[in-house]
Order: structure tokens, then C-alpha cells, then sequence
């Protein structure tokens, strides 16, 4: 086989070597954004008092807040209005990028990590854990919501079928499911889908693995530097896109 022929086989490869990589990314992808969910929400409920991803948990919270006549945060009243502008916000850029597929992926998670790199920073020169409630608190725990608004709607863009990678009651639901369903031998009532309950495993498993990883770095690096973890992970997710 000439040279020239060696070259064009090779090239021609190479599209197909690109696909399947991406393929592989995008398989894995949520798992990983699951363990940086669980980093966030731990780190930002143990120093803001409030959940970064799980925002209808806040809304239940500041509702039972009120019925008790307690106090609620600023950032516990401004966490659901503050998650909705972070989506509508992430939607103008991919819609001003005019981008779609791994391209917009990618300017998705370079957002993310800015946001939770942002995070750190402002923890670090601020230390708004030692007051919440304070303004850098405040703004702090506002720029984490937005983070994981972003991750919200990162899947939801740029790859619709993934399952939510923050909020695992849907997750807990279906891999319970179909765990009750495939330990019978008779008549199933969901269809089985060995590939669907792995994937949802995953995520239970790396949310999970997250909360853990988070826990142990407020316990060796402190609640500020704690942050660096997320923001490491979320790099990661970035430089693998």
C-alpha cells in the first residue's frame, strides 16, 4: 500500500475515533457530574445552610421556617429566583453561541468550573462560613446554586436523555424498581433494562461518593479550601471534554 493510501486510511479513521471517544465521554459523563453534585451540596449546606442542587428542598425548608416563625436567610429566600435566572442565563449563552453538541458541552463545563472556581476564591478571601447570613455569605451561596443551574441545564441542552445528576430521589426510585422487578420470575412490571439501572446506580453511587469526598475535605482542609475539591472535579470534567 503507497504512502498516500496509508494517509487517507488513517484520516479517514480518525472521524470515527473521535465519535467513539466522545461516545465513551459522554457515557461516563454523568456519573461524574453526580460526584460534583454531591460535593456541592454537602459543602454548601454545611456552610451556607442551604441546598445548592437540591432547590426544592429549600423551598421546603423556608416554608417550615415560616410556619415556626424562625428566621430565613437571605440566601435561603433568594436560592429558587437565583436558580431560575442561572438556567435562563445558561440558555443565552448556548443560544448566543449557536453551537451544539460536544462543542456547546465543552463551553457548558467551562462555565460550571468558573462558577465553582468562583466559589473557592471568594470562601478563601472572605470566609463566609464563619457568617452565613452576611452579605459574601450570601453572594457565595448564590454563585454554588448557580453552578449547579448550570449543570441542570448543561444535560438538559446538550444531552436530553441523561438521567438528573443533582436530585436522586428519580434515581433511588428506578434502580429500587427495577431491582424488585429482576428478583422475581414472574410477569415484570417495568421493562428491563440492565443498561438504564446501571447508569442510575452510578449516579446514586457517585452523588454519594461526592458527599463523602466533601465531607472528609471540610474535616482536612477546612469549610473554605473545602471548595477546591468540586472545583478539581469539575476541571476534570472539562479538560476530559
Amino acid at each position: 500500500m503507497s504512502a498516500i493510501t496509508t494517509d487517507a486510511v488513517h484520516e479517514a479513521s480518525k472521524p470515527s475515533t473521535q465519535t467513539s471517544t466522545h461516545a465513551r465521554f459522554e457515557k461516563s459523563l454523568p456519573t461524574l457530574l453526580s460526584v460534583i453534585a454531591g460535593m456541592v451540596d454537602l459543602t454548601g449546606l454545611v456552610n451556607f445552610h442551604l441546598f445548592t442542587a437540591h432547590i426544592t428542598g429549600n423551598l421546603v425548608m423556608v416554608s417550615a421556617l415560616l410556619i415556626r416563625g424562625s428566621h430565613v436567610s437571605k440566601a435561603q429566600f433568594l436560592a429558587i429566583p437565583v436558580f431560575v435566572v442561572a438556567v435562563a442565563a445558561t440558555w443565552l449563552i448556548a443560544k448566543a453561541s449557536g453551537w451544539h453538541g460536544p462543542r456547546l458541552l465543552r463551553l457548558l463545563l467551562v462555565a460550571q468550573f468558573l462558577l465553582i472556581a468562583c466559589v473557592l476564591i471568594v470562601s478563601v478571601i472572605t470566609k463566609p462560613s464563619t457568617n452565613p447570613n452576611a452579605l459574601m455569605g450570601t453572594i457565595a451561596a448564590m454563585i454554588a446554586v448557580s453552578a449547579m443551574a448550570c449543570q441542570f441545564a448543561l444535560l438538559r441542552l446538550t444531552m436530553p436523555v441523561a438521567p438528573t445528576t443533582a436530585v436522586m430521589t428519580g434515581n433511588l426510585t428506578t434502580t429500587f424498581l427495577f431491582l424488585f422487578d429482576t428478583s422475581v420470575h414472574s410477569q415484570v412490571l417495568m421493562m428491563r433494562d440492565t443498561e438504564k439501572l446501571r447508569g442510575t446506580a452510578h449516579l446514586l453511587i457517585g452523588f454519594l461518593v461526592g458527599c463523602l469526598l466533601s465531607a472528609g475535605a471540610i474535616a482536612f482542609l477546612g469549610h473554605e479550601w473545602a471548595w477546591a475539591v468540586p472545583v478539581v472535579a469539575s476541571a476534570m470534567a472539562m479538560i476530559l471534554s
